[in-house]
């Protein structure tokens, strides 16, 4: 399917963005981009939102969603938020063609199509390899994806790689496992690496150090580490520590020669840490693999739009 206009959206546990996406000749561009509240009851609403401000006339006809939840049969139900969208549903508003991609699929569908200025190195300047790509971020929730080649083919794979369970490293790492099974069972990485996930670590750091919990949200974790406070800054170094552990497992599982691209809402919020050196040397610390991790690229995506693009493409070559 190939459109001139296509109305893109990134829809997640905490935003809804839209914009529409047109192309003329091998240039792109965004126009009528916006970030609406995240005070919707469901996602028609949204859109309708959307609709009405930016008014009806010229929509296009084709729609792409990337969407932070499994899609399957044309369908999904967000995975952290309380929303049902269809591509039948879309298309009974007025759509000629409805496409929805799960959101780490989607910065799948843009991974190689990524300039320098989109991204930024964590670690070493390493030219990557020809090979799959791994993306993955933290934000409401902990995505996974890649993008896999084969005998020149390249095929974007969602995946539930968030909820694989957490591996501590270390005594600390141990204590922290415990303090979390206690309190829900199973402990999967995203009850780490996502926003209610430093929620989580903080108290959990709390509860090892014998302080009195402090009921801290992420954003005030890093507004406070900002300010000196030490345990909220540990804090952060504990959650970047680990996020380079996950991201190493993962491009040993997926063979990420071609690099790991780091996404989500909140490695933007935290770049300092993760420059620091505790994601990087966590990635490559893998033993007998730690030669192979070290050849492996880490950078952070730093374009907002990669989402929306990855949506178009995957609607294009649909």
């Amino acid at each position: 399917m190939s459109s001139n206009r296509i109305l893109v959206g990134d829809i997640g546990g905490t935003h809804a963005r839209f914009a529409i996406l047109e192309r003329s000749g091998s240039a792109s561009a965004l126009r009528e981009w916006s970030d609406l509240p995240g005070d919707f009851a469901t996602f028609a609403q949204a859109l309708n939102h959307y609709l009405d401000a930016i008014g009806r006339q010229g929509v296009p006809e084709v729609i792409a969603l990337a969407v932070a939840g499994p899609v399957a049969d044309g369908k999904v139900s967000l995975t952290n938020r309380d929303w049902q969208i269809s591509e039948s549903g879309l298309r009974s508003l007025g759509f000629r063609s409805a496409h929805l991609v799960n959101d780490f699929a989607a910065l799948a569908c843009a991974a190689d199509r990524l300039g320098p200025s989109d991204v930024r190195c964590v670690g070493p300047e390493i030219a990557a390899a020809e090979g799959t790509i791994t993306i993955l971020g933290a934000g409401t929730g902990f995505g996974v994806s890649c993008l896999a080649h084969f005998r020149g083919h390249a095929v974007p794979l969602a995946t539930e790689g968030g909820h694989i369970a957490f591996a501590p490293q270390g005594p600390e790492e141990i204590a922290i496992l415990e303090a979390l099974a206690r309190r829900f069972g199973r402990v999967s990485v995203e009850r780490i690496l996502s926003g209610p996930g430093l929620e989580n670590l903080a108290r959990a750091l709390d509860e090892i150090a014998g302080r009195a919990v402090r009921s801290l949200s992420a954003a005030q974790i890093v507004e406070l580490a900002s300010q000196g406070d030490g345990d909220c800054r540990a804090a952060l170094s504990r959650f970047c520590s680990i996020f380079g552990a996950v991201a190493g497992d993962v491009a040993l599982a997926h063979g990420a020669r071609g690099g790991v691209l780091i996404a989500g809402g909140i490695a933007g919020k935290i770049e300092p840490y993760l420059m620091q050196g505790g994601f990087r040397g966590s990635f490559e610390a893998k033993g007998r693999l730690s030669p192979f991790v070290k050849s492996i690229p880490t950078k952070l995506i730093v374009n907002p739009d990669v989402a929306l693009l990855g949506a178009a493409r995957a609607a294009e070559e649909a």
